[in-house]
């Protein structure tokens, strides 16, 4: 079984994805860590990936795909994806490559109001080093995982861009959100309880299914 994880920016998808990957022993996927992987490896699908980068391109949904197909190969027990599909195009592939590999998939949708969501991401921090993010009740100025290493504010975590953000996120991925949701293949969460609730209502939704 393959996990499909919703939320808008500043919804602690991430951080639920990790907790959901060791409960499970899945793996994440991401697409902006797999084109980091990508460009320091030598396969032909990398040297595809490493010339749009280096040309400064959007990745287009194909090739994500191809991303994605390569990852599931190599990981036949599950994955989480995290935030993909993003939208209504890469939705219709995602479903597409998916059948095709006789996978089955469940959704879970943590929702957040803006209000909430603008609220944590303006004062989030995170290690330049290790790319870990840190919320607002983290008090210490340095990363916990690279001790040495002191916590930055992201430079698109300022109120225009994140506003931005959201407003792309509600016109191209709650469409995509909505249509799952209507397949019933896809449960809603609160984001705003405790971190550890969140975990709690998840794990209720999803032991029944990946624990048979």
């Amino acid at each position: 079984m393959d996990i499909i994880l919703f939320g808008m920016q500043g919804s602690g998808k991430g951080t639920q994805g990790k907790y959901i990957a060791q409960r499970y022993d899945l793996k994440i996927f991401d697409t902006g860590s797999q084109l980091r992987k990508l460009s320091q490896e030598q396969s032909s699908l990398a040297d595809k990936v490493r010339k749009i980068m280096e040309e400064g391109r959007l990745v287009p949904t194909e090739v994500v795909m191809e991303i994605i197909e390569n990852f599931i190969n190599e990981n036949k027990s599950g994955v989480i994806f995290d935030g993909i599909p993003r939208s209504v195009d890469q939705a219709e592939k995602f479903n597409q490559l998916i059948n095709k590999h006789n996978r089955k998939i469940k959704g879970i949708f943590i929702e957040l109001t803006e209000k909430e969501a603008i609220k944590r991401l303006s004062t989030r921090r995170m290690c330049p080093t290790c790319k870990s993010i840190f919320p607002q009740a983290y008090t210490s100025n340095y990363c916990v995982k690279c001790q040495d290493t002191k916590l930055i504010t992201r430079t698109d975590d300022n109120l225009e861009s994140i506003k931005t953000r959201l407003q792309t996120y509600n016109k191209e991925t709650v469409p995509v959100i909505k249509t799952y949701e209507s397949t019933g293949i896809l449960n809603r969460i609160s984001g705003e309880q405790k971190i550890e609730k969140v975990s709690q209502d998840i794990f209720e939704i999803l032991d029944p299914i990946m624990k048979k």
